[in-house]
């Protein structure tokens, strides 16, 4: 399948998306990654694959109406006896709400675990609430290119719900249209349905190019992908790339104190 990428500049600015300083807060777990997977992103099992799943919900403010789905963190506790300096690396796949507006953000087990120095983790658990500090980084999954989901509740040919998978740099998802290869100037809007998935009620016909808004600082830009879904796509399959996103934000704000060990985010072994 023939993949072509293309960028246009739309400059409009994003401060806050820019901004990569720490971030001092608290973090909890559930004990399953399961619950995790079946998140308001809507990734499903896939999420699992994210990381050795090393997932995580965030606050609405984070969570971004589901802007921030499949934003990977580097997160550390602050416990110095029980936790590394390098934390771990997590990806937004849920939201949750704190009442008590302590926590920022809801680990798997897995990656709560992560944190703590060896053999440590278990002490780590039974703290149950931990203080950390946090930053947005880049995302890193090697070997994987950027993956287009038709959904399972798509209905061919008109109605199209999709979602980008393995999303990697430093970006944001802030929308995205369809149209014909064949007719390339006749785009179509989709909607943001929840999560990570959009969607339109009238689905171009035959092969389709894509085009998304991310947003990796203080330039939002159109990604285009041509022919990236078959004139005959069908619900539930997953449609490979042969490409893959790598901006990464600009620094606009002063950043925390060194982490010497942080950097791109890469993939974690799962345990």
């Amino acid at each position: 399948m023939a993949i072509l990428l293309c960028f246009i500049f739309l400059f409009f600015s994003s401060a806050s998306a820019a901004c990569n300083q720490c971030v001092l807060s608290k973090a909890t777990f559930f004990s399953s990654s399961a619950g995790l997977s079946a998140g308001s992103c809507g990734y499903g099992p896939v999420a699992l694959d994210y990381y050795g799943g090393h997932v995580a919900a965030a606050i609405p403010s984070i969570y971004s109406n589901g802007e921030k789905c499949g934003a990977c963190f580097q997160m550390r506790c602050k416990n110095s006896g029980i936790c590394t300096t390098t934390g771990t690396t997590i990806v937004v796949t849920d939201t949750h709400t704190d009442k008590s507006n302590t926590t920022d953000f809801v680990l798997s087990s897995r990656a709560f675990r992560a944190m703590a120095l060896p053999g440590k983790d278990k002490q780590l658990l039974r703290l149950g609430i931990a203080d950390v500090e946090y930053r947005r980084i880049p995302c890193n999954y090697k070997g994987k290119n950027l993956a287009i989901q038709v959904e399972k509740f798509s209905q061919f040919p008109n109605y199209l719900a999709i979602k980008v998978l393995y999303q990697g740099g430093q970006t944001q998802t802030l929308g995205g249209d369809v149209a014909s290869v064949d007719h390339p100037s006749n785009w179509v809007y989709f909607s943001r349905n929840y999560g990570a998935v959009f969607d339109t009620n009238n689905a171009p016909t035959g092969k389709l190019m894509l085009r998304f808004i991310i947003n990796s600082g203080f330039d939002a830009q159109f990604f285009y992908v041509n022919e990236g879904l078959p004139a005959n796509w069908r619900p539930g399959v997953i449609y490979n790339t042969s490409v893959q996103i790598d901006n990464v934000a600009l620094d606009g704000c002063t950043p925390c104190r060194p982490w010497k060990q942080f950097g791109h985010a890469t993939l974690i072994s799962s345990e």
